[in-house]
């Protein structure tokens, strides 16, 4: 048996959807496998020791954001009404797909035990190496005994250098993982910097599957009739917005946008012609897949217009010079796959940007060889468990 800590349990679009595909793409190589389920429970002494991690910066922006949400819930019931409506659309999603779970462990010590069971724990994807999550000891594998295998598919830290405090601790979770395999460039150099082990980078879970292998693991529904630009922003940012919606009438087409997703923003309270609350992973992918044009400052938003070779131009949800940018995911998707030209620059150019025809012919050649290595790393990670 193989546990699997992967974050298939957060509402997000694309980290349920990334977890999807793992789990397919562990059922296809006939992997007995069970999602690992921990509670924490921490003692007087555990807490204080979780102290400093409330004053890291990421964790800081990322409860930030947070807070901004319950507030506008709490100032707007109607999106608080609305925002219930989703998050059962994603409760829907994951008790139909997400059924192979390990018991609750519950506590630190529990888990440690459990882990002494499997085979092989793997661990990936998503942005489970943040720093804001280092002393939870959890997504890093710490917790999981020197004989068991440890696998990391795909791992991102989500930001472009380790804090210098927790150089260390990060060296230590790193050189216990028995495979490595990051999602981006700068990630691979993290890696490299602290270990002086040479890692792969390799395609995020949602690429294992093409356009036809995708309708089936979901099927195809058509979800709006009219003509559309599949807007989805997680950032706030009312130029966006505002760029969408210009080009939107130069193209005469209408605005299909999900609202107050990771925050409450206050611009999207008129933005978008439909914007529906009722929308699971499934839904969502249905709505990319009717669109005509996406704009997105999604990193997996913009795999899932790829992997549809839709017309899309990706936005920076994050400053250049944000010490939490989170950009360097999209950075490497871009640069890897030849696609540059799909960052957004002015909203003077979206219009040219979104009429350029996207040669995916190029892009598929170089998905194909990213495909193979990643495959070449999953049979050496996975070689030889049953």
């Amino acid at each position: 048996m193989v546990g699997v800590c992967i974050k298939y349990f957060h509402e997000n679009y694309g980290g349920m959807l990334q977890a999807y595909a793992t789990i397919n793409m562990l059922e296809s190589r006939g992997v007995n496998y069970e999602l690992v389920q921990y509670q924490k429970k921490y003692s007087f002494y555990e807490k204080i020791k979780q102290l400093p991690r409330l004053f890291n910066g990421i964790l800081l922006n990322d409860k930030k954001e947070a807070l901004i949400k319950r507030l506008g819930k709490k100032n707007h019931p109607e999106f608080a009404a609305n925002d219930a409506v989703r998050m059962s659309a994603f409760e829907r999603f994951k008790e139909t797909h997400f059924t192979k779970l390990s018991q609750v462990f519950v506590g630190y010590k529990k888990l440690c035990e459990g882990a002494s069971e499997y085979s092989a724990v793997i661990s990936g994807s998503d942005q489970l190496w943040s720093p804001a999550g280092l002393p939870t000891n959890y997504y890093n594998l710490m917790f999981v005994p020197d004989q068991v295998r440890k696998i990391s598919i795909a791992s991102s830290f989500g930001v472009k250098c380790i804090p210098w405090y927790q150089k260390s601790r990060t060296r230590a979770y790193l050189n216990r993982i028995d495979y490595i395999s990051m999602r981006e460039d700068r990630g691979r150099d993290i890696v490299k910097e602290l270990t002086g082990k040479t890692v792969p980078v390799i395609l995020d879970p949602v690429f294992y599957f093409n356009e036809d292998e995708w309708k089936k693991l979901i099927p195809e529904k058509k979800e709006f009739q009219e003509p559309y630009i599949f807007a989805y922003f997680l950032g706030n940012n009312d130029d966006h917005r505002n760029a969408v919606k210009n080009v939107a009438k130069k193209l005469g087409k209408k605005i299909v946008a999900l609202r107050h997703l990771d925050q409450y923003v206050e611009c999207d309270e008129t933005f978008g012609d439909y914007a529906p609350y009722d929308v699971g992973p499934d839904n969502f992918l249905n709505i990319l897949r009717g669109a005509d044009y996406i704009c997105t400052d999604s990193f997996h938003g913009s795999v899932f217009s790829i992997i549809h070779h839709k017309p899309f131009v990706v936005f920076n949800r994050y400053n250049e010079n944000s010490k939490h940018s989170k950009n360097s995911r999209i950075d490497s998707l871009c640069n890897n796959l030849g696609l540059g030209g799909q960052r957004f620059s002015t909203s003077a150019r979206l219009y040219e940007q979104l009429m350029t025809t996207i040669n995916y012919q190029d892009v598929e050649k170089k998905l194909n060889i990213l495909k193979q290595e990643t495959n070449d790393y999953l049979d050496d990670a996975l070689n030889g468990i049953e």
